[in-house]
């Protein structure tokens, strides 16, 4: 490759790098050319990108956009996708493939922020629940504790008036 053929490719992988907020390894060996885009097809439909890159490109670029970790999980063949808004989306996507699919695919492992993610890691994010459902879960346990003491400071109160309502009904017999 010339030199400013490969300067180019670092400057467009050094933006895809900083842009992503998750960027999940695998191997790509024994995919045919139809597999691969087909692969790369139901990915773009959850805005991930799916790319081969030359390793020494990948950690030139790593290098560039200050994510020198994921260089940890870059080697041998290699191919990298991308998810740009929502970590679980692409790890979901990427998974579900995989698993519908009978290709000998694997995931190596993730980059998820500066954290690296081992296979089992991206695999268990990727069997997460939708978002919606964590927040309402959270919502719910945030609301646990709040209704748990209205409930103990009211007690007292619906004792009281259970005592009264005892009375008034005994006295007016």
């Amino acid at each position: 490759m010339l030199r400013e053929k490969k300067a180019q490719i670092v400057s467009d992988l050094t933006e895809e790098l900083s842009r992503s907020t998750i960027i999940i390894a695998t191997n790509y060996q024994g995919l045919v050319a139809r597999q691969m885009a087909e692969l790369r097809n139901a990915l773009a439909k959850a805005d991930v990108g799916y790319h081969v890159i030359k390793n020494t490109l990948v950690y030139r670029a790593a290098d560039q956009a200050g994510k020198p970790h994921l260089k940890d999980i870059v080697e041998g063949p290699t191919a990298l996708a991308f998810g740009y808004d929502d970590a679980v989306i692409a790890a979901k996507t990427l998974n579900q493939y995989i698993k519908s699919t009978t290709l000998p695919l694997e995931i190596r492992g993730g980059l998820l922020g500066d954290r690296v993610l081992p296979p089992d890691e991206v695999v268990s994010l990727a069997n997460l629940p939708p978002r919606e459902i964590l927040v309402s879960r959270l919502i719910g346990q945030l609301q646990a504790p709040v209704a748990a003491l209205h409930n103990l400071l009211s007690y007292p109160l619906r004792g009281l008036v259970t005592v009264l309502t005892n009375r008034a009904q005994a006295t007016s017999k």
